[in-house]
Parts: C-alpha cells; structure tokens; sequence
C-alpha cells in the first residue's frame, strides 16, 4: 500500500438488535448455502448466502457483479424483515448483500481485495450477528474486534486474514455499497475527508498482484473481466521494469 495515511477501518456509531439478527439468521440458516468460490484462500468451512445479488439469485454469491447485470433481491430476502430494516436504514446504491459464515476451525488466509477501499468509490461493511471472543480480524497487522450489532467499515485493500478458534460459527451480515453524499457525509463525521483520497501513484507488490489474480481466476464468472487484464498488464509492466 502507499505510505499515504488512508483510514483503515471505522467503527460506526450505530447498533442494530442483536436478537432481530439472529432471529432473521435463523430463517437464513434453513437456505442452501455456498461454499466460497476461493477454495484456496482458506480452509475449513466458509460459506455464503447472498441477500441481495446479480439476477436476484442467492446462490450467486461473488461481491461485484462483472457486468451491467441489475443486482436485486433474493427470495431470502424477502422473508427477512429486520435485514430489510437494517438496510433501509442506509442511503446508498447496494453493489451486494451477504451473510458470510465462517465455522469453527475455518481461517481465511491473508489476502486484500482490488480496489473495495471508500477511495475506491465502493466499500464494504460488516454486522455482527454471531461471533465469538476467540474470531481473530486481522487488517493490516491489527485486530479489530467486532461485537454483534455493530457496524464497521474494513478497507480490505489492506492485507487481512481471518481465524475462527471459538466454538462457535462467526456469521457477518456483509455489505457493498457504492459511495455517494449521503455516505460521505456518515464518513467524514468519523475521519477526515483526506484520509479518503486515493493516491493513484501507489504500486502494489508483485506478490499481492499474484495474490489478487489467484483469487480472481478461482472464480470462473471473472473471465474476461477488466480487472484480471489491468492487473496482468500491470504485473507483466513490473517485470519489464526489472529487467530493464
């Protein structure tokens, strides 16, 4: 990342009912759910249900559609009243919309995700709805803990990894949203609006290059897609300079 001071992650102030999450997870927990596509990003059990997804579909479970595709809701969501709740009470456009159960036993190896920063113009959020104190979120070396209820924002353009050594599962209600003036406004009463500007001279390392096209090629939807060609050219730039 660049030595440029770019807010990490946020802590909202906000919190949701613990019991109306689990009581919504419940009926999420009856649907089928999917195994994430990066089977080589982590071991154990790490699976998904999407909420709100390319074609409506909840078993559609990447982050970002790769196309114009409309992103709407999946039945699921529709049985899920206090979810509903807690997203109408947000004010952005919805790139997506899942919940991310990670069992007992499972880690999610280092990683960072393209361009997913507030800088970027697009970020994610995460809710607790059932955790334990042993889940360790690691972000750029630190760990963050998260508590059911709350609402945090992780810049996951920084290296985190994730380990659940509880004896219980760790389930996230995760969000993508695109940045607008209402989001700008809820962000900027946490940290500086310069802690939010991309520095577009910054240059990721092969390695992390490498990582990212791994994690993207594992997912077939991502064929073709633009990123994987930017982050080939960019890589295959990198080596030419090395061996100039």
């Amino acid at each position: 990342m660049s030595t440029k001071e770019i807010t990490k992650y946020l802590k909202f102030p906000m919190q949701f009912d613990e019991q109306r999450l689990v009581k919504d997870l419940s009926r999420a927990m009856e649907s089928q759910w999917v195994p994430h596509f990066n089977t080589g990003g982590y071991t154990g059990n790490w699976n998904v249900v999407s909420l709100y997804a390319k074609d409506g579909n909840a078993q559609h479970i990447f982050a970002l559609s790769t196309d114009n595709s409309a992103v709407s809701e999946t039945p699921l969501m529709k049985e899920c009243t206090y979810f509903r709740e807690v997203l109408d009470s947000f004010s952005f456009p919805i790139l997506s919309v899942r919940l991310l159960r990670l069992e007992v036993g499972a880690e999610i190896k280092p990683h960072t995700d393209h361009e997913l920063g507030y800088e970027d113009g697009q970020f994610r959020l995460h809710i607790p709805i059932v955790t334990n104190p042993d889940v360790a979120f690691i972000l750029d070396g630190e760990r963050l803990t998260m508590l059911p209820g709350e609402c945090w924002y992780t810049n996951v353009n920084f290296v985190h990894s994730v380990a659940n050594r509880g004896t219980v599962d760790r389930v996230h209600l995760v969000i993508d949203g695109e940045r607008n003036a209402w989001t700008d406004e809820l962000f900027f009463a946490q940290a500086p609006e310069s802690s939010f500007e991309a520095d577009r001279e910054e240059n990721l390392s092969p390695e992390t290059i490498r990582r990212m096209l791994e994690e993207l090629r594992s997912n077939p939807q991502m064929a073709g897609h633009p990123i994987v060609s930017e982050l080939e050219d960019k890589l295959k730039n990198q080596s030419n300079a090395l061996d100039s």
